[in-house]
Order: structure tokens, then C-alpha cells, then sequence
């Protein structure tokens, strides 16, 4: 399933050769949601390194990606990581912002009761609303 979500270029990071057939480049993306930014990592991986090439920090950008997860056994434990693994950058284009400086992915029609920052392709449930949040962040 493939997301989208709008925000500021904060950081690029330098691409790093992990093993003889893997190599991939991070990325931090500032996004508004409600009173406080967030600062959300992304990955590129393989050919994709290259894509975030074309802008420099502080560019608007919507960014396309996957996440993706995966369990791994260390010591008898089991662990487990998820990565936000884009696959398409493009830079943002002024519709798809509301005033005062917040960031809004363009409207999907087929997006219903989402976060207004964040679509999925196709319509998917929200995994928690802030009801279930209680942490004080």
C-alpha cells in the first residue's frame, strides 16, 4: 500500500554502500501536524538513492513510500524495525497547501476520515486516533 505525505526537506543524508548488493540514502522531512512539527526519516534504497539528488534542504516535496517491516532473531529475542521506504519525490505544488504555513497532501478522492497530512492508496483505516494516544508527546 503506498502513501503520500507533503512537508520541508530538513535534512539529506550521505548514501551509505550497507553490504556489496545494498546501498541506501535517509532523509528527514519536516511535517505539521497540529501545534508541534514532525521530523519523519525516510529510506531510499538501490536505484531510488539518487531521487532526493535533484532538491536541497528546505524545498517543499511531496514525498510517495511503502512501509515496510520486518522481525529479526537476536539472542533468542525477537526484534523487529519498520522503514518508510520512499520510491517517488516530486516537488510540492502550491495547491496542496492551506494558509498559515500547514502542509496537506493533495486530496485523494477515494481518502475518507484520514489525517489530512498523511493519504493512503487505496482508502485505509486508521491504525489509532488520538482518542487511543496517551502519551504526553
Amino acid at each position: 500500500m503506498a502513501y503520500d505525505v507533503t512537508g520541508r526537506l530538513h535534512e539529506i543524508f550521505d548514501e551509505q554502500q550497507v553490504s556489496e548488493k545494498f546501498r541506501k540514502r535517509e532523509f528527514v522531512l519536516e511535517v505539521q501536524d497540529g501545534q508541534y512539527p514532525q521530523h519523519i526519516k525516510f529510506q531510499l534504497t538501490q536505484d531510488k538513492v539518487s531521487l532526493v539528488e535533484s532538491f536541497k534542504m528546505g524545498d517543499e516535496v511531496k514525498v510517495t513510500f511503502d512501509l515496510r517491516g520486518r522481525g529479526f532473531n537476536k539472542n533468542g529475542q525477537m526484534l523487529y524495525f519498520t522503514n518508510l521506504e520512499a520510491w517517488k519525490i516530486e516537488p510540492a505544488g502550491a495547491a496542496n497547501y492551506g494558509g498559515g504555513g500547514q502542509q496537506q497532501a493533495a486530496p485523494r478522492p477515494a481518502a475518507q476520515n484520514q489525517n489530512p497530512t498523511l493519504r493512503a492508496q487505496p482508502s485505509a483505516a486508521p491504525i489509532a486516533s488520538d482518542d487511543d494516544n496517551d502519551l504526553p508527546f
